[in-house]
């Protein structure tokens, strides 16, 4: 007898426990800003920020935030530079907020 194993892309099981736990979401966040100085930690930043929002729904998301979903997408790509703006209100929209820690 063999055995049939299911296999899918590591974005979309990411994405999925986002979706289904807001406690990882902010953990997962808080772990990338972690990161943030680390290299290659700003475009890990981004893609985990993107992964909430695409948790959330792009578009709904970028409503929310007042940008163009095609704007969203291009701020939170690996090599995006969202402005602080755009950063506050995907954080807003995502129901998360920032905070600072003495470090």
């Amino acid at each position: 007898m063999s055995k049939t194993t299911t296999s899918r892309p590591h974005d979309e099981a990411i994405v999925e426990m986002l979706r289904d736990d807001p406690d990882f979401a902010s953990e997962y966040l808080e772990a990338a800003f972690e990161e943030v100085d680390q290299p290659g930690g700003r475009e890990t930043l981004l893609t985990a920020l993107r992964r909430v929002a695409e948790a959330r729904g792009m578009t709904q998301v970028a409503k929310a935030a007042g940008i163009q979903r095609e704007s969203l997408y291009r701020a939170l790509s690996p090599k995006g530079n969202p402005t602080i703006k755009t950063l506050l209100a995907v954080m807003q929209a995502t129901g998360l907020k920032l905070g600072v820690h003495r470090g």
